[in-house]
């Protein structure tokens, strides 16, 4: 007697394809980390990846942009688009800086933040459980950035203010993602961020080196597929149900940092993370048992 095949839900799948979506976005960063210590500006690194992934989108769809360049929403799309725009900039630029698992650390301040933002924008209750979750992760926060100690920078802020634009991307995808091609608002984002970064990429403009070029087209290649990823996990489920794995991006980062930069977070950096893991676990959590309770 065989056993039953066993179906995975709807939740498992997109569960997936967030998982491996953070692990090509903590390879994309760790890559960018190690394209901007070769000496090109955080602007430059970001058109490397919006226009590539345009051009990448733009060579595999060529039959079909018509159809796809067709949206329902184009304000959101805008909207999600220039949230996606400012995360990356902002995240790109704070690797100049501080630690990657660091700056992940307080990146990962977003899925509490998502939470917030859908009931701000999206009409769900905040209750007090909640409100503790996004007050707790903010103090995990507090603690890697440690505001007034010796150890601060400004920089950190950067993947903090990502995090917000992270949170407000996450929210627009799922409002759009019901009756969007998931091609189409990766069109989108690639298009805007290409636009904004080329308006300006003269003012910051380095020649690549020839050695360097495959980093660039790396960027390009591992950002498309990661997006891809993250916006088929945003639209096959809800937001709150995904971002927590997001977590695990802790884990990818803190390997990179280790193996190619030789960062090692420290114990206020480990402690702080773990506030933020356990904040956003415990707001996932509620969220679990109270769609079970009303279904």
């Amino acid at each position: 007697m065989t056993a039953a095949p066993v179906r995975m839900t709807q939740t498992s799948r997109a569960i997936l394809w967030m998982l491996l979506a953070i692990l090509l976005f903590t390879a994309m960063d760790a890559l960018a980390k190690t394209v901007l210590r070769q000496g090109y500006p955080t602007l430059q690194v970001v058109w490397a990846r919006y226009a590539g992934q345009t051009l990448v989108v733009a060579l595999f769809l060529f039959h079909r942009l018509g159809p796809l360049l067709r949206t329902r929403h184009p304000g959101l799309q805008a909207l999600r688009s220039l949230f996606q725009f400012g995360a990356t900039a902002l995240f790109f630029a704070s690797l100049g800086f501080i630690g990657l698992a660091e700056a992940t650390a307080i990146m990962d301040t977003n899925p509490v933040l998502i939470t917030l933002g859908a009931a701000l924008f999206l009409g769900e209750r905040l209750g007090p459980r909640r409100l503790f979750g996004i007050g707790a992760a903010l103090v995990g926060a507090l603690i890697v950035i440690r505001p007034g100690s010796g150890v601060f920078s400004p920089a950190a802020l950067l993947p903090l203010g990502a995090a917000v634009c992270y949170a407000g991307y996450a929210i627009a995808t799922r409002k759009v993602g019901a009756t969007e091609n998931a091609w189409t608002s990766l069109l989108y984002s690639a298009l805007l961020g290409t636009l904004v970064s080329t308006a300006a990429l003269p003012l910051v403009w380095t020649p690549i080196a020839a050695a360097h070029v495959p980093g660039f087209i790396g960027l390009a290649l591992i950002g498309t597929a990661g997006q891809f990823c993250l916006i088929r996990a945003f639209t096959m489920t809800e937001a709150s149900a995904v971002a927590p794995f997001g977590y695990v991006g802790l884990v990818f980062a803190t390997f990179w940092g280790i193996v190619l930069f030789g960062e090692y977070p420290d114990r206020w950096t480990v402690v702080g993370a773990l506030v933020i893991v356990a904040a956003g676990l415990y707001v996932w959590r509620r969220e679990t048992r109270a769609s079970r309770s009303t279904s």
